[in-house]
């Protein structure tokens, strides 16, 4: 099989698709570099924020 190789996200090394477990990425660093990323909101997806219905909002039997 052909290699397919493209450059990790985060740090650019070269990644084999068929050989890597951690794809996109060239290793579990990069990957948790990656994630950590999205949990401090450095990284998202642009759009208007999603409305979260408040629960306490609603009332039963009005």
């Amino acid at each position: 099989m052909k290699p397919r190789v493209h450059p990790c996200p985060i740090c650019r090394k070269p990644v084999d698709w068929n050989q890597a477990d951690t794809r996109p990425f060239c290793s579990e660093r990069c990957r948790l570099i990656d994630l950590g990323e999205w949990f401090d909101e450095s990284r998202r997806i642009p759009g208007e924020p999603a409305s979260i219905p408040n629960p306490g909002d609603e009332r039963e039997g009005d």
